[in-house]
């Protein structure tokens, strides 16, 4: 069936937690340049931005500062009040599950992320297999975790991003979707590809997720440098949503340093658009995506 003129909503991943400014000077680390760079993605049609807030006084390193991620919030939202806040529940390496989940409680954003199991989480070099950054990381999620923080999140009236790295992951939720009452329905889905630890990108990775998914579930995909670009021209085609952003990849598709997170949201609603298509904000972005709350509270 024809996916022309379904809605189609674009995330924006401004910094994440390993990119930094040595790699590509746009990530932001303050709240002014996280409120100009989430001010550009939605002028570029962007309806989303996901955030994992950064401690410019500490070198832009990752930080479950609440203070520091309310002025991130804040500085957004007077930039582009119109912008949906996604607020990360991973956050960095060194953060405890209850330092994980206090910006939800404290600010309670339409969307958060939900990860969906443990696993390896480590950067390396695709070419030569050297694992080159944190070959010791385990990326933990128990059971018990991935409940309190989805309780947690209802509570709150945020909708659970539930991040699915591989089919482990999405075997997880499909089990835990069972319990009456964990989670609204339906359900929404950010597929995450290229991951050390997790599974790439390939069009068969994609369709067998794509047959296992719970019946009116939405889901979005990201992905890891290039397979940021062909798991949005597959989710363009076939009725998903898009992430991109700098958190993900520092380039264009053509290989160039991106200019900011912003570069890539244009590429996408070109995608999308090609597809036919209808990039949405707003209202309709909320509606999409089935959103309980309006925006977040600060």
């Amino acid at each position: 069936m024809s996916e022309s003129g379904k809605p189609l909503v674009i995330s924006a991943a401004l910094a994440g937690a390993v990119t930094m400014k040595n790699q590509n000077p746009a990530v932001p680390y303050t709240p002014e340049e996280f409120a100009e760079e989430a001010k550009k993605c939605y002028d570029e049609g962007a309806a989303i931005v996901h955030i994992h807030a950064r401690d410019p006084n500490k070198n832009g390193v990752p930080t479950h500062d609440l203070e520091i991620i309310g002025s991130v919030i804040k500085a957004i939202k007077e930039k582009a009040p119109d912008i949906i806040i996604n607020l990360s529940t991973a956050i960095s390496a060194l953060s405890t599950p209850k330092q994980r989940i206090a910006p939800v409680a404290r600010f309670k954003p339409p969307l958060a992320s939900l990860n969906t199991n443990s696993m390896n989480f480590s950067v390396g070099n695709w070419k030569t297999g050297e694992v080159v950054l944190a070959p010791d990381n385990v990326f933990k999620n128990t059971f018990s975790t991935i409940q309190k923080f989805a309780k947690k999140m209802k509570k709150a009236k945020t909708k659970p991003e539930m991040e699915i790295y591989d089919f482990g992951g999405l075997y997880n939720m499909l089990f835990l979707n069972k319990q009456q009452g964990l989670f609204e329905q339906p359900l929404h889905f950010q597929l995450v590809w290229g991951v050390l630890g997790g599974i790439p990108f390939t069009p068969l990775n994609l369709a067998h997720i794509l047959e296992l998914l719970p019946e009116n579930a939405t889901w979005s995909v990201c992905g890891v440098a290039k397979a940021q670009f062909q798991a949005a021209l597959c989710a363009a085609a076939l009725g998903g949503h898009i992430r991109v952003g700098l958190e993900d990849n520092i380039r264009t598709i053509t290989g160039e340093l991106a200019k900011g997170s912003w570069e890539q949201v244009r590429w996408a609603k070109k995608v999308a658009e090609i597809a036919g298509r209808k990039v949405v904000q707003g209202e309709e972005a909320r509606k999409a995506l089935n959103l309980l709350r309006e925006d977040v509270e600060l």
